[in-house]
């Protein structure tokens, strides 16, 4: 029970809807000014400032000064983390209510909504695209309730390092994307594809973010990685 304080103190700055707003807009790994996030949330510079001291102050924001004045930005990986879960979380509750639909994809910062860390695979637009290049190509096969490696993509997988009779299980699976009303390519195979990323310089994390920098060499590798055919 000693941890219980600490977690309601969190939980009580993530409930107010206009400090949630800035953390969200944080989220790619930006600096932004106290006006910025004032302008953003829709609350009076007063009353911003306020917010950014308790989300200071709670160890969730850190303060920088660039040219003598105030920005803020997300202050550990963590916290970025802890609020991608409750953005899963969020999207999780609403299928639960209802299950015949796909809940409405949450928006995000560009960068964040692009490509991003998710339980450590590849989330965002770019996951989504190579997930279906993955299925278009025939490396993953695709039934009601499951997703497989085919033969083919085990072949293909191991020519880049990656053997998937190595990999834990599951092996793969779908993840469901907050930020897409499409699946991305999550399970072993998903991490062991983002780390191929991170290591060939093909993508980078930005500022210690969930949200993730595609490289040019990367867009060109990641869409002919599993070209159709």
């Amino acid at each position: 029970m000693d941890a219980a304080p600490c977690i309601s103190q969190i939980a009580s700055l993530l409930a107010e809807p206009k400090r949630t707003a800035m953390l969200w807009a944080l989220m790619d790994g930006s600096t932004r000014s106290p006006a910025e996030l004032a302008a953003l949330a829709g609350v009076s510079s007063t009353s911003a400032n306020a917010h950014l001291a308790r989300l200071t102050a709670g160890g969730l924001l850190r303060v920088e000064t660039r040219r003598g004045k105030r920005v803020f930005r997300v202050a550990a990986p963590d916290v970025s983390a802890a609020i991608d879960a409750l953005a899963r979380t969020t999207m999780a509750c609403a299928a639960r209510s209802a299950p015949d639909a796909l809940p409405p994809a949450l928006a995000a910062p560009p960068l964040l909504r692009h490509a991003r860390l998710c339980h450590g695979h590849l989330g965002g637009e770019l996951g989504g695209q190579l997930y279906q290049h993955l299925l278009e190509a025939g490396w993953i096969e695709r039934y009601e309730q499951r997703t497989d490696v085919t033969v083919k993509g085990a072949q293909h997988l191991a020519g880049l390092g990656i053997f998937t009779q190595a990999l834990t299980s599951p092996l793969v699976c779908n993840c469901f994307d907050w930020s897409q009303e499409q699946p991305h390519l999550g399970g072993a195979l998903g991490a062991g594809l983002l780390q191929l990323f991170l290591q060939s310089n093909w993508i980078s994390v930005i500022n210690e973010s969930q949200a993730l920098q595609v490289h040019d060499v990367g867009r060109l590798e990641i869409a002919r990685l599993a070209l159709p055919g």
